[in-house]
């Protein structure tokens, strides 16, 4: 009886302990975000230029550093996620490499995009003065941050570069009218809704099914054939991101000719074929004859793979976080609503590039599983096909001069090669996927069922569903509907800065 108390009294305290973790956890989150927007208010106090603009410099670094935080929770979950859901990486390695990564990327080569952001899409009227153009862009960026800060609580993941369009568009009717929108920019946007997943989808379907008919799918000899052509992708790999790199991650410091990029891209192609050949032999020589030992052959390339999308989207979506506030401060400097210049002090970049480590690390796990875990079953080779496709699809829009979201893009990429999945699973070219119930005469499932019935159920089992829906609607309702709440909320906020300014 006594070590039958003290056991109950043992699992009663193991129980509070666990709820202690799990509370202190999700405290320690917020507290920790809190702190960061608290030594950003300090820093920006410093810095503030002396004038009557200084208190909205103040609060645009602030909202800039919560509009950091919500970036690295919601939109790097795209690089990560399937490199975790492949169990390439563990959750802890991911975070890691990705915040590094996000951070350098961010700080070296960050910022290419900022005149989009605080110039280009709106065109301000002549009545609109500084104080509105200041409040415009404290509007639009607490709106995107607001608005992406939702969809990380929903695990949407939606595009931030569109939550930011959608507030500078919101407040940019709110200030001055229809008429101060561009809308040719905004039609291009639009456009990039559909282009980046379809596009993604499809090109990942492609390289993934490339893999299956010349590696997998050769059940007498996938190890030679992975000799062949494992290091054929890795090649191909490398020389896309050589070319991604040269054109949009470090488009800020350096901006090469075409020629360049496309001699960059060969060698790169070269290099990595030929110093992964070896490298492949090696490995391919201890594997057995098994898709899942040859698909591990494509791990150390995915990590790679996952990493430079990560260097890439620090340099790029850094802008989507600072931009309005570089164009606050220069405003502040000159005078000036929307001035023809704005620079990007690298304090600028810093406070981006921390917000979006740390918004990484305290709030993306969740959001990085349902990447990589709950909309379709990823391994190594899959998870790969996905970056691939992701930096080849910025490629060909940045060459057709198409704007599109590398979120939408990733998405897409996962949805392209776990609709691949099912369409051969259920043509019966997938042997990886669960055998199917076999059903006995006289079992009770079958009893008191029509024919008609029968023939239905049996129809739905033998069609294999290896992507769920219900993530499809979701993420696509939440794609539609970003740049308009965005806009809504950014034009509210407008209104209510200018009502309390007044």
């Amino acid at each position: 009886m006594a070590k039958s108390a003290l056991d109950k009294d043992l699992k009663k305290v193991v129980r509070l302990e666990e709820a202690t973790y799990a509370l202190s956890r999700s405290i320690a989150a917020p507290g920790l975000a809190i702190i960061f927007l608290l030594a950003v208010l300090l820093f920006m106090a410093g810095l503030a230029p002396v004038g009557p603009l200084s208190i909205f410099v103040i609060a645009g670094g602030v909202v800039a550093g919560y509009m950091a935080l919500n970036i690295g929770a919601n939109d790097v979950a795209n690089n990560m996620g399937p490199a975790v859901g492949s169990r390439a990486l563990p959750l802890a390695a991911a975070l890691v490499i990705a915040a590094v990564c996000e951070a350098a990327g961010a700080i070296l080569a960050g910022g290419d995009v900022v005149n989009t952001i605080s110039r280009n899409i709106v065109r301000p009227a002549e009545e609109l003065d500084v104080f509105d153009f200041v409040m415009l862009m404290v509007a639009s960026l607490l709106a995107a941050g607001m608005w992406l800060h939702l969809a990380t609580f929903l695990n949407a993941p939606v595009s931030t570069t569109h939550s930011i369009v959608g507030g500078v568009v919101g407040a940019g009717i709110a200030a001055a009218g229809m008429a101060a929108i561009n809308w040719s920019m905004m039609s291009a946007i639009a456009a990039s809704w559909v282009i980046s997943p379809v596009m993604g989808g499809l090109i990942a379907a492609a390289l993934l099914g490339f893999v299956k008919w010349t590696v997998l799918f050769r059940d007498e000899d996938r190890i030679e054939a992975a000799r062949r052509w494992v290091p054929v992708m890795i090649g191909l790999m490398a020389g896309t991101f050589a070319m991604y790199l040269a054109l949009k991650g470090f488009s800020r410091v350096w901006k090469p000719a075409p020629e360049t990029v496309w001699a960059l891209g060969a060698a790169g192609f070269a290099a990595g074929w030929l110093l992964t050949r070896p490298w492949v032999a090696r490995r391919a020589a201890l594997i057995e004859n098994r898709r899942k030992h040859v698909a591990k052959l494509f791990t150390l390339p995915l990590i790679c793979a996952a990493a430079l999308l990560s260097f890439a989207h620090g340099a790029n979506d850094v802008a989507n976080a600072v931009g309005p506030l570089a164009a606050i401060v220069a405003a502040a400097e000159t005078g000036e609503a929307a001035p023809d210049k704005v620079v990007l002090p690298l304090w600028v970049l810093l406070i981006g590039a921390m917000g979006i480590a740390l918004g990484l690390a305290l709030f993306g796990p969740r959001l990085i599983r349902t990447v990589g875990e709950k909309i379709t079953k990823m391994d190594a080779v899959r998870a790969f096909c996905v970056a691939l496709a992701a930096a080849i699809t910025v490629l060909i829009a940045s060459a057709l001069g198409l704007p599109v979201s590398t979120t939408h893009v990733a998405i897409g990429g996962v949805f392209g090669v776990g609709f691949l999945r099912e369409m051969l699973a259920n043509i019966g070219l997938n042997a990886d996927t669960p055998k199917k119930k076999k059903v006995r005469p006289g079992d009770p499932d079958t009893l008191n069922r029509t024919p008609e019935e029968a023939i239905r159920r049996q129809i739905k089992r033998e069609t294999r569903r290896l992507v769920r829906r219900r993530h499809v609607l979701t993420i696509a309702a939440a794609w539609v509907i970003t740049v308009p709440a965005a806009g809504l909320l950014a034009g509210g906020i407008y209104v209510v800065l200018k009502l309390v300014m007044a």
